[in-house]
């Protein structure tokens, strides 16, 4: 499976409530895009989760070909509510693919505000990452008023739902189905496709009769103590 298949625009802005795995999501994501062939770069725009940024995972993602760009790449766990300036290259730049990784709530998504107006004019798509064992959308309503929320903070409108449920080293098929189930009902009520289901490679043969592309990652996002 392309990265590209689930990635046809030039900008995909990847952001979730805290814990869905949009980090692992965006990484994995731009690090299949790069493996195509793709000139890539991913920015960090998450200022809400202390513990979870694509900027620790620097070495790797530029050793593979993907430029990080960050609000603080000298303090990796500082939060610096800023947009670094390299930000514009992603945005204007036609021949990069960009890979947004924004925080996760609407406080998060503000960040996101200020561009807004270069964006809409770009070819780009709001992806809401979706776990169903986050506990404030693990139904169909709260789910729908998150994303909402997001829309609402960015000024932007989401074109895709991705189904990351997960229960990190617990994760097991029917937990992915269950995730399924819940992308398939926020889908259904609000009009927004499904565009993928993450999921690690050992549980892809599993998936195969979903109906949707099922997006295989590896794990490259681990606990500060792990």
């Amino acid at each position: 499976m392309r990265a590209s298949s689930i990635c046809s625009h030039r900008l995909s802005i990847v952001t979730g409530h805290y814990g869905t795995g949009k980090t692992e999501f965006a990484v994995n994501l731009a690090l299949a895009l790069a493996a195509e062939g793709e000139a890539v770069m991913l920015a960090d725009l998450d200022i809400v989760n202390p513990y979870f940024r694509s900027r620790e995972r620097k070495q790797l993602l530029e050793s593979s070909g993907v430029k990080l760009i960050s609000s603080s790449q000298a303090c990796s766990d500082a939060d610096v509510p800023s947009l670094p300036a390299e930000l514009l290259t992603i945005l204007e730049s036609r021949d990069i693919r960009g890979v947004l990784d924004i925080g996760g709530d609407p406080v998060g998504a503000r960040v996101l505000a200020r561009v807004q107006p270069k964006i809409v004019s770009e070819d780009y798509q709001l992806i809401y990452v979706l776990n169903a064992n986050r506990p404030e959308v693990r139904a169909v309503e709260p789910a729908i008023t998150y994303l909402r929320g997001i829309e609402a903070t960015t000024g932007l409108s989401c074109t895709g739902i991705v189904n990351n449920t997960h229960l990190c080293n617990e994760t097991t098929e029917r937990e992915i189905r269950k995730g399924a189930r819940l992308a398939a009902d926020v889908s259904r009520e609000t009009g927004i496709p499904v565009l993928c289901h993450v999921a690690e490679e050992k549980f892809v043969p599993a998936l195969s009769d979903l109906p949707e592309t099922v997006f295989p990652i590896t794990i490259k996002m681990k606990k500060p103590w792990e």
